[in-house]
């Protein structure tokens, strides 16, 4: 900045010349009105009111005026800043109106539009399936029970009249728990809660136990280490084979449809006398397949056989009776035993038990609105 000048003309500085002022006034209003967003009018500021600005110069040079000369140069430069920031509040004011305008246009929501949802998850159809096998007994007067998972041996085997060298309690097919003298396996049914339930409830007795069971398969298209079962059993006086198939026969109509047709071939269980495994009628085909036994094109449910394997069933051993208590003989009973999983396959025509197991919310969505 230059010294003080007791004999400097204000007409003579550059800076200060009005003509020099009113084209910066000019340049800066025209900058402001240009200026097509708050962005750019910040821009504009910097350039033509900031501290570096022609008219903040301008300002400066006044300093160096004599006394007599000051007033009017700080008149003209004052008047010239006030325009320029006027404008400058005018126009930022007129700029953030039309921002929030635009905001409220673009951000508008309307209320009256059904909202977008994040897609939620499903339960699982084993799950499903399994409360809808509960819901049957229930409707029948039965009572549902549940038991431990890691049970003890004597209840997997021994009260089911499973010798100590039958083939189902050897490391191929159960789990053991260490240290083996435990006597603790991971079940490999659920008739270890119906001897239970003998002997905490006595008889007569009507339950149902749908669980989690778990022998030793390798995971494949039908087989799993972990799945799950339903057992039935009833025991009461008088209770027959004709009692058994009804009550199956009733299940299969529950789950199948209407008219399901089943029939029962004689089959061996330590834990049952008489056994037998339970077939119900293919509800693809109808039984059309084994009547046309030469087709070219067999059921791909049945296999052409005509009858779907359901599982096992019996009147209850009286051996597993004695064990849980009963010794009056008065008292007979009959249990059954059908995998969930293979239902949930039959019912539902899922090919390969690794949909199942896999937990992809792509396969358990088909079953969300499963009622």
């Amino acid at each position: 900045m230059s010294g003080p000048n007791t004999s400097y003309d204000p007409v003579e500085v550059s800076a200060l010349d009005p003509q020099q002022i009113e084209a910066d006034v000019e340049a800066a209003l025209q900058a402001f009105a240009q200026a097509g967003d708050l962005d750019e009018l910040k821009t504009a500021r910097l350039a033509h009111a900031g501290e570096k600005s022609p008219l903040a110069l301008a300002n400066r040079e006044i300093g160096a005026l004599p006394p007599s000369a000051k007033a009017e140069a700080g008149k003209r430069v004052g008047a010239a800043r006030g325009r320029v920031g006027k404008a400058l509040k005018e126009r930022q004011a007129q700029l953030e109106a039309e921002r929030d305008e635009r905001i409220l246009r673009e951000e508008s929501i309307d209320v009256t539009v059904r909202a977008r949802r994040r897609p939620s998850g499903a339960r699982h159809p084993l799950s499903l399936l399994s409360e809808r096998l509960q819901d049957i007994f229930v409707g029948m007067g039965w009572e549902i029970a549940e038991g431990p998972e890691l049970e003890a041996e004597w209840f997997n085997f021994d009260a089911l009249n499973l010798p100590p060298d039958h083939p189902a309690r050897q490391m191929q097919d159960t789990f053991f728990v260490d240290p083996p003298q435990a006597g603790l396996v991971l079940r490999t049914h659920t008739s270890p809660v119906q001897v239970r339930s003998l002997l905490e409830r006595g008889v007569p007795l009507y339950v149902a136990v749908p669980g989690k069971v778990f022998r030793t398969d390798e995971l494949d298209a039908t087989h799993t280490p972990v799945f799950h079962q339903v057992e039935g059993l009833a025991v009461d006086k008088g209770l027959t084979m004709a009692h058994l198939k009804g009550t199956l026969d009733h299940m299969a109509e529950a789950l199948f449809g209407p008219g399901t047709v089943t029939r029962l071939r004689p089959s061996y269980f330590p834990f049952t006398e008489p056994s037998a495994e339970m077939d119900f009628r293919c509800f693809v085909c109808q039984g059309d397949s084994a009547r046309s036994s030469g087709s070219a094109d067999p059921c791909r449910t049945c296999g052409g056989t005509g009858w779907i394997e359901w599982g096992g069933c019996g009147m209850v051993n009286r051996n597993v009776l004695r064990a849980a208590g009963v010794e009056d003989p008065e008292y007979t009973g009959f249990a059954f035993g059908m995998g969930i999983e293979r239902t949930l396959m039959l019912r539902h025509g899922v090919a390969d038990m690794h949909d199942i197991v896999e937990g992809d919310i792509r396969f358990s969505a088909q079953f969300g609105l499963e009622a």
